[in-house]
């Protein structure tokens, strides 16, 4: 199979009662300093379909870039033959940002920060989702009630859901289950957040390594909260590379396919030794051989 056909590989080839095809998509930032035409050609190149972007690599002030550019940003994607797929790291630039902090200035500029992130989502592309990770920017700080911590970023989200809902943007609550001071730690805590706020604009997302320490089966857990996951995060634990450790993927990929995932799955690693191209390209051929071996 050519290598730009592996992300719509055919699953359940012996009956087309189970055809299914997933989306993958990969973080734009394991390229680092390569232009963004050149990244965006090398990932659809491999045979990813999606770019995932980090706002940092893009610019120091991600809602600081002019329409005009932006307009280009979404044209380079196009014209590789990628769909955007969403953002993430959010909250890392510019410095100083921190949306559960006591201090209400301090909280009020990084919310009207995320308000205008929505714009630059909805602008690079139609459908994109917003991955709200960036721990140290949401974390409890030290002294701080957690109660007053949650409420803070549940108040910000229900703050910024309707603009969300307004621009077809999806804000999603990711989990660190490592980080005990963290305002969501496992996807029970992330989903009641999002079933208090109530908005289709607020949503969560899974991610293979930061539900590491989750009590139950991954599988288990997506099959529970299918309904609120809009977004698939794939790195081995410790953020390696898929293939390059033990997690077994499958067992997520079966329930995705049994509940008809029509969002991304996305590659997103923190190793990048290898280099950009081996790892965006050994990612995919592995993925490519747990998706033929799921039955």
């Amino acid at each position: 199979m050519a290598a730009a056909g592996v992300t719509a590989l055919r699953l359940g080839a012996a009956d087309d009662r189970h055809q299914f095809r997933f989306r993958l998509a990969m973080c734009n930032e394991t390229y680092e300093k390569k232009p963004f035409a050149d990244t965006c050609r090398a990932i659809r190149k491999v045979g990813y379909t999606g770019i995932e972007i980090a706002p940092f690599t893009l610019s120091d002030d991600p809602n600081a870039i002019p329409a005009g550019e932006r307009r280009e940003y979404a044209s380079i994607i196009r014209s590789e033959g990628l769909t955007f797929a969403g953002l993430h790291w959010l909250l890392l630039v510019p410095k100083g940002l921190q949306v559960t902090t006591h201090d209400g200035a301090v909280r009020a500029r990084s919310w009207e920060h995320m308000r205008r992130l929505i714009d630059f989502c909805a602008d690079l592309g139609p459908g994109g989702v917003m991955t709200l990770g960036s721990p140290k920017q949401r974390a409890v700080e030290p002294g701080m009630d957690r109660a007053d911590a949650v409420k803070h970023f549940t108040d910000g989200l229900a703050g910024i859901a309707p603009h969300a809902v307004e621009r077809s943007v999806k804000v999603l609550i990711e989990t660190f289950t490592q980080f005990p001071d963290d305002i969501a730690r496992s996807m029970a805590e992330a989903v009641a957040m999002v079933r208090q706020i109530g908005s289709p604009g607020i949503q969560t997302m899974f991610d293979t390594n930061n539900a590491s320490n989750e009590a139950e089966p991954h599988a288990t857990l997506v099959d529970r909260y299918f309904n609120y996951i809009h977004h698939v995060h794939l790195t081995e634990k410790g953020g390696a590379y898929p293939g390059t450790g033990t997690y077994d993927f499958k067992p997520v990929l079966r329930v995705l396919r049994r509940r008809g995932y029509t969002g991304w799955l996305s590659l997103e690693v923190f190793d990048f030794r290898a280099g950009a191209d081996k790892i965006a390209q050994d990612s995919l051929r592995y993925l490519q051989g747990e998706i033929a071996r799921l039955g």
